[in-house]
């Protein structure tokens, strides 16, 4: 059985965000972990946006985002820490 991201709406109560898709990287295989939320990242259509949720601060794969994407994708902090940052990343 394969590792898949587990998908769902975000519902944390704050309203800015509730119809985001949320992907969780902390149910994904780390071997498989960046590619998975790099084809999301990809899937991305200008206008929408997605809410991930990882272990730790993702400076790598912003890092990669950034370079993949440069400006055309705004990401911004919803949490940070210490048990999971959230972030939503949308397409401009």
């Amino acid at each position: 059985m394969t590792d898949l991201p587990i998908v769902e709406k975000h519902t944390c109560g704050c309203g800015e965000h509730d119809d985001l898709p949320v992907i969780d990287a902390r149910t994904i295989s780390h071997a498989i972990r960046h590619a998975a939320i790099l084809g999301a990242v990809d899937s991305l259509q200008p206008g929408s946006a997605l809410a991930l949720v990882a272990p730790h601060n993702p400076l790598p794969l912003l890092a990669q985002i950034q370079q993949a994407h440069g400006d055309s994708i705004e990401i911004s902090y919803l949490e940070e820490g210490p048990e999971a940052w959230k972030l939503k990343l949308a397409r401009v």
